[in-house]
């Protein structure tokens, strides 16, 4: 009697086994389906084997989180860098990321604000006049991260990320000095911001060390966001002979490109570079002639997926061309074989500090 009941009980263990291990292998299947908010639920994550969870697979991150991403006034549809850090996270997660639109500064901290109140994981703050939001909000929210594009804050929760525009811009500068037919050429900024100086200095250093006597007339409109304003100021300098211009203007630019290709139709000659990301892309090869890339977009995914496998870290990050932050596109048709040899003799110099490109007037 007592082998028969002591086999009893084993055949009851066993069972109440088999019950349990189903009952828990149904939780992971729940959990497959898209999930609106994460970051809700973290303790859900662990439960899960490797074996139940196959969505980790195709997860471009550790473990899910919310990330949220706050626009300067440019907009996320800018053309340029708001853009170009909207796509940077949409290639991170397409399903946990969201913007807010900034309309004026006024906007920042309330935008910032928004997405800490909802516990938002990591929360960026694009561009340099978002400093001081960033700072305020991410130090009334200490046990949040936040990350920042061409600003720097000092703060333990702020990924601060810089790039050296300056010797990107060197570079295009180098194309627009060996291209240019009448010896005159232009840059067009927004606000006269150091991040916009770093464009223009760097632009005019490389024309200069290729072309000493060309001139290089430079128009600051005071505007990200403003079209007819780049229109205006490229129709002006096209008139005046200018034949290649250079832009770091945000949606400003766009006016740039639209002048520009109104007159291509009576002027071949007419040309504009772009910025932030490779502009001919959007607006066309036939007015593009190369771009000043600033790859803002593999910076936020980087910093982004390293937040989402616990890997944030509150530092100043600064990229340049030795990192392949910033540089001219993979494809250029419109620049000869013999001027893209050029830009790589004087890449590799900047590189190796042979040449040391300035960064303020």
């Amino acid at each position: 009697m007592r082998i028969q009941k002591k086999g009893w009980v084993m055949s009851l263990v066993l069972v109440m086994t088999l019950i349990l291990t189903a009952c828990g292998g149904a939780k992971p299947a729940a959990s497959s389906a898209p999930s609106t908010g994460p970051s809700e639920t973290p303790a859900a994550t662990p439960a899960a084997t490797p074996a139940a969870t196959p969505a980790a697979t195709q997860a471009p991150t550790a473990s899910k989180i919310k990330v949220g991403m706050v626009t300067d006034v440019g907009g996320v549809n800018d053309n340029s860098f708001n853009q170009s850090a909207w796509e940077g996270l949409q290639a991170f997660d397409k399903d946990n990321t969201k913007y807010l639109q900034s309309a004026s500064d006024s906007d920042y901290v309330p935008n910032l604000t928004q997405f800490a109140k909802q516990k938002t994981d990591l929360t960026w703050g694009i561009g340099f006049m978002m400093a001081d939001a960033v700072k305020q909000v991410a130090d009334q929210n200490p046990d949040l991260k936040f990350g920042i594009i061409d600003g720097e804050v000092d703060a333990k929760n702020v990924a601060s990320v810089l790039f050296k525009e300056n010797e990107g811009s060197y570079l295009v500068g180098v194309v627009a000095g060996l291209m240019t037919k009448s010896n005159k050429i232009g840059f067009v900024g927004g606000a006269e911001i150091p991040v916009i100086t770093r464009f223009e200095v760097g632009f005019v250093a490389g024309v200069k060390a290729v072309k000493p006597d060309a001139t290089v007339k430079v128009v600051y409109t005071g505007k990200f966001d403003s079209p007819s304003d780049g229109k205006s100021t490229a129709a002006s300098m096209y008139g005046d002979g200018i034949d290649i211009i250079f832009h770091a203007a945000g949606s400003t630019g766009d006016g740039v490109f639209n002048e520009a290709k109104e007159r291509k139709k009576k002027d071949p000659n007419v040309w504009v570079i772009g910025v932030d990301k490779d502009q001919s892309k959007t607006f066309g090869d036939e007015i593009t002639l190369t771009s000043m890339m600033k790859r803002v977009d593999e910076a936020v995914k980087k910093i982004s997926a390293d937040a989402a496998a616990g890997k944030f870290e509150g530092k100043k990050i600064e990229l340049g061309l030795k990192d392949n932050g910033v540089g001219l596109p993979e494809k250029n048709p419109n620049v000869p074989a013999e001027v893209l040899a050029k830009v790589k003799e004087y890449q590799d110099k900047i590189v190796k500090g042979e040449i040391t490109v300035p960064e303020t007037k």
